[in-house]
């Protein structure tokens, strides 16, 4: 598909949930890859498996059987306080409902996760990373005086300022109206060109895939394909696609 960098890597993922007639299987046996610095979306019907391979990849679920790789490390051979050390300097998370602490400033919350660390942030970064977001004047307001898309962009903030390997963004926009959510997500965007990030987005919405550089399919929670330079119309005649034939 490239010759980039893989970030993150899933081989023969599966994940079961229940047993005997309450048995779900949530993937069956998923083999992807996310390049570095570029911006993926996962879509697929609901129950597809979208949101669990979200948490699997990022280390927040472990998978039935199967292997990620992050950042040129194994995660799912790692015990529990290792795979949330490796996280906290090499995932970013970015969820629909912001998950900002309501009594620290903007300034805190994006400066959390290197306070967490012990670290303290690179000058020129967090300017750069200010700038580009446009949270210069918002720093010292507290999330209640924010809007929602700044309250994401500071989401994202946080999510991008210790440098991680991969940024993961579960339905960012979910929460927004739709003129913050295209603001929010031509950030993302920007993020991947000019901070060169890596975003893995699960979205449910055919017009926010479309912002991003390749969609990966998901269906009975198997790839079922995936989309370069998408659009709005291709993802949705592509969802179509999937929605008859998880029917039959």
């Amino acid at each position: 598909m490239t010759n980039q960098p893989i970030a993150a890597a899933a081989r023969g993922l599966t994940k079961t949930y229940g047993q005997g007639e309450a048995t779900v299987h949530a993937l069956t046996g998923v083999d992807v890859d996310f390049p570095q610095a570029r911006f993926t979306a996962i879509m697929g019907p609901s129950g597809s498996g979208k949101s669990t391979l979200l948490n699997i990849l990022a280390g927040l679920d472990l998978p039935t059987s199967g292997t990620v790789h992050l950042g040129g490390r194994e995660i799912t051979s790692m015990n529990d306080r290792d795979v949330t050390q490796w996280r906290r300097t090499h995932v970013g998370f970015v969820f629909q409902a912001f998950n900002l602490l309501p009594m620290f400033t903007a300034r805190q919350n994006i400066s959390l996760p290197l306070d967490l660390a012990g670290d303290k942030p690179d000058p020129e970064w967090w300017d750069t990373v200010i700038s580009t977001l446009a949270l210069s004047d918002r720093l010292t307001h507290r999330p209640s005086e924010l809007s929602g898309g700044q309250q994401q962009r500071v989401a994202l903030a946080r999510a991008v300022i210790t440098r991680p390997d991969v940024i993961f963004a579960d339905e960012p926009t979910g929460n927004l109206d739709s003129r913050t959510g295209l603001e929010v997500l031509s950030f993302l965007r920007r993020s991947v060109r000019e901070l060169g990030q890596t975003i893995v987005m699960v979205t449910h919405d055919p017009a926010a895939a479309a912002y991003a550089e390749r969609v990966v399919l998901l269906a009975d929670g198997a790839v079922a394909g995936e989309i370069m330079h998408p659009t709005r119309e291709a993802v949705l005649a592509a969802l179509d696609d999937l929605s008859v034939v998880s029917s039959l």
